[in-house]
């Protein structure tokens, strides 16, 4: 294997003071439309009061639940599901790539307060997956919103691919994913990872960012939203979905980390922050969108670091401090 050491670079200069998982929205099943098929609702006026999310609770999705062939939880508004490629063994730059840093296909699906049902989603898939899973996704009427890539020089080759679907019938949606899934390896089930000690100052990182980190197996989390309610299509997003800051340290050894995430920004925000990442020697992977109706408009800058990951962190809160975000769990200010 690769040596996982990299030349860590120069500290940036600092910047004044200013971050889960994805985007997807359901098709509906409308008359006469094929059975296991979903169809877009209608977008609505673009004037109207935008329709707000309703809390639900786990019994609400259980039927999603047994479609998805997979145990969710509810995060917030959402019921959240995972589906880790713990089938990949993934290098990036000689670092191996744990799942919990990169490679976690998940979906997230939200009830409207007009009983409609919004599935926001992210699936990492092999080249050799990529054509037949999108495929299958057109079949069942789920709608593909981004296309790209989480790392650099990776091997196997990985895409990611963005989900998207609003719909009255759920458990459909759920079926025309499950279906998707089952043209690739991604494992439906499967025991999860032991937790792990994260070999790393997590405490450290956290004061650097301004935020307070959660585990995920052995890699620590740091999550960021927006603070602007952002509206897709007719719908408004429950703060946390499609529209996040995500950090994730994964630990090296001797203070050591890779760093993957992704930043979400808007127009005006987005040449400062490549900037502030670019001085801070955070090499930059993709900048593209995960939604195509969202208001206002936000891309998203995909980055890689690997050093120490402290270092790290405080280089991540120049980029951070020059867009409008607040962190999930709060923090230091």
């Amino acid at each position: 294997m690769a040596d996982d050491r990299q030349q860590d670079s120069p500290s940036p200069p600092t910047a004044p003071r200013r971050r889960v998982l994805a985007a997807a929205a359901l098709a509906p099943v409308l008359a006469g439309a094929p059975a296991g098929t979903a169809r877009a609702l209608p977008a609505g006026p673009r004037h109207s009061a935008p329709v707000q999310p309703v809390r639900t609770g786990p019994a609400d999705w259980t039927d999603v639940g047994r479609a998805l062939g997979a145990p969710g939880g509810m995060v917030r508004f959402m019921y959240h599901t995972g589906f880790p490629r713990r089938d990949l063994t993934v290098h990036s730059r000689g670092v191996r790539i744990h799942p919990a840093l990169a490679l976690g296909t998940h979906v997230s699906f939200v009830r409207y307060a007009d009983h409609s049902t919004l599935m926001m989603g992210d699936a990492v898939v092999t080249e050799h997956e990529l054509q037949r899973f999108v495929d299958a996704l057109q079949e069942h009427g789920i709608e593909q919103t981004a296309l790209h890539k989480h790392l650099l020089h990776h091997e196997p080759d990985l895409w990611w691919v963005h989900l998207h679907a609003h719909s009255h019938d759920p458990v459909t949606v759920a079926r025309g994913l499950r279906a998707a899934l089952g043209r690739t390896a991604t494992p439906l089930t499967g025991p999860a990872a032991p937790a792990l000690r994260i070999d790393l100052d997590t405490a450290a990182i956290d004061a650097a960012l301004g935020a307070r980190g959660t585990a995920d197996e052995d890699v620590h989390k740091v999550t960021f939203v927006r603070r602007e309610t952002i509206v897709d299509g007719r719908l408004a997003l429950p703060p946390g979905l499609g529209a996040t800051t995500a950090l994730n340290f994964q630990p090296l050894g001797a203070g050591r980390a890779a760093v993957s995430g992704d930043l979400v920004l808007t127009a005006a925000e987005t040449q400062p922050a490549l900037r502030a990442l670019r001085r801070g020697g955070i090499e930059l992977v993709e900048l593209h969108h995960h939604n195509l109706t969202d208001e206002p408009r936000l891309f998203f800058v995909h980055l890689w670091a690997v050093g120490d990951a402290v270092r790290i962190a405080r280089r991540l809160r120049s980029a951070v401090d020059t867009t409008n975000v607040a962190p999930v769990l709060g923090g230091a200010g």
